[in-house]
């Protein structure tokens, strides 16, 4: 009795080398195209990890400063109460109206140092990133000239 799909080993060998064959034929069009496709898989895919990431992050960052933000509240809360009770803790040796114009004034001469500090600070600010813009500058010149 014979199998009807049967072939014999010589045949087997033969068939099977044309598909061995198949990866050694290929052109090099063909491997760079396949190349180029995994490459631009693989940047597809890195791309949506960090955008992954970054909307994890961000996620992570909002929700801190909003506990940030309730607390920057509850210390102005603070700040407002200490300084009626600054207030009314002079008015009992001095007239209520006195005793408010100097915690007040008190509190516009913090306002001004802050001010004064704050601005000079902001001023040593580069808005510009120097460090990146200057990597820029080489990797362009090495682009230009890339055996310098």
């Amino acid at each position: 009795m014979t199998v009807p799909y049967a072939t014999p080993p010589e045949q087997r060998a033969a068939q099977e080398v044309p598909a061995q064959r198949a990866d050694h034929d290929r052109s090099l069009g063909d491997l760079v195209g396949e190349l180029v496709a995994d490459v631009q898989k693989l940047l597809r895919q890195e791309v949506e990890l960090a955008k992954a990431e970054v909307r994890e992050e961000a996620t992570k960052a909002g929700k801190a400063a909003g506990m940030l933000s309730g607390a920057a509240f509850a210390g102005y809360m603070v700040l407002v109460l200490v300084s009626l009770a600054a207030v009314f803790g002079l008015a009992a040796v001095m007239p209520a109206g006195w005793a408010a114009l100097i915690v007040a004034a008190v509190w516009a001469v913090i306002g001004a140092v802050l001010f004064v500090v704050g601005r000079s600070r902001m001023r040593q600010v580069s808005p510009k990133p120097e460090r990146t813009v200057e990597t820029l500058k080489e990797d362009a010149q090495w682009a230009r000239h890339p055996t310098r």
